[in-house]
């Protein structure tokens, strides 16, 4: 048998070979986008990641929030806001974040949105799902709007308000009454397309708005306007369009309706 050498106890001084490196843009080439997204989304995160958008990178934060649906529930996000927004890292310099909850975002107003994303991203430009829609109707040349929610009357109605203030008529709108978001993200499609024709039958409009981040239509967008007549939009259609504008990101989508194929 061969003897044993006698392992040293002194550590053996080994460096790594220096390696040349060169650096590019990595993800994110043409713009850096945030979104703040409840910590019950199923739905807003799996609808945007279905839009091909090369050299664009998209990061999230969550936000903690009750399942049930009711205005102090969904006031009570606003003092939580700032530190989710902060878990997005300032230093990825991004070129907009949103927030993503429709019904929060009307009760709080787009300046309180925006404040207490500003306090972890001074400057940046900030949108949420209701401020996307004003706008996305007004790109669209729509004046007269049916709306389609899921929410109680209690938090409908607010947001009827908000489209009248921003000058908008709204001659007619309809609800599923459904106070926990988990169960308006399983909302079927075939719900939606008959809500949507159901309360477009009761007034003439010019669009129609789906309005909850948790409400899927991405998919069904097309197939919708091409049986009623008129622009379909939801919170995530409106949302998702408007975060990409905002970010300077042009792409458009023709398969996901007329807001995603519009500048």
């Amino acid at each position: 048998m061969s003897p044993v050498s006698p392992v040293s106890s002194t550590p053996t001084q080994r460096s790594p070979v220096t390696l040349p490196f060169t650096t590019d843009e990595g993800f994110g080439s043409r713009a850096t986008l945030g979104m703040v997204v409840l910590a019950s989304d199923r739905t807003l995160e799996n609808e945007i990641r279905q839009l091909p958008l090369p050299g664009v990178a998209l990061h999230h934060s969550r936000i903690f929030n009750e399942t049930h649906v009711d205005s102090h529930t969904l006031m009570a996000m606003k003092a939580r806001l700032p530190e989710a927004a902060g878990l997005l890292p300032s230093e990825f310099g991004f070129s907009a974040i949103g927030y993503g909850c429709t019904s929060a975002s009307t009760l709080m107003g787009d300046d309180a949105v925006a404040e207490a994303i500003h306090t972890a991203h001074p400057g940046v430009s900030v949108t949420n799902p209701v401020r996307a829609a004003v706008h996305a109707f007004r790109a669209l040349n729509a004046h007269k709007i049916a709306i389609v929610t899921p929410y109680s009357e209690a938090v409908t109605l607010p947001v009827i308000e908000r489209f009248e203030a921003d000058g908008f008529e709204v001659p007619a709108f309809g609800s599923f009454l459904i106070e926990d978001d988990l169960v308006v993200a399983r909302v079927s499609a075939d719900s939606v397309a008959t809500g949507a024709a159901t309360v477009l039958a009761q007034a003439d409009a010019d669009a129609v708005f789906i309005s909850c981040t948790s409400i899927r239509l991405f998919d069904h967008v097309q197939r919708l306007e091409d049986e009623l007549g008129v622009p379909v939009v939801s919170s995530n259609t409106a949302f998702t369009w408007h975060l990409l504008r905002s970010g300077g990101i042009d792409d458009q989508f023709p398969e996901f309706g007329k807001l995603l194929s519009s500048h």
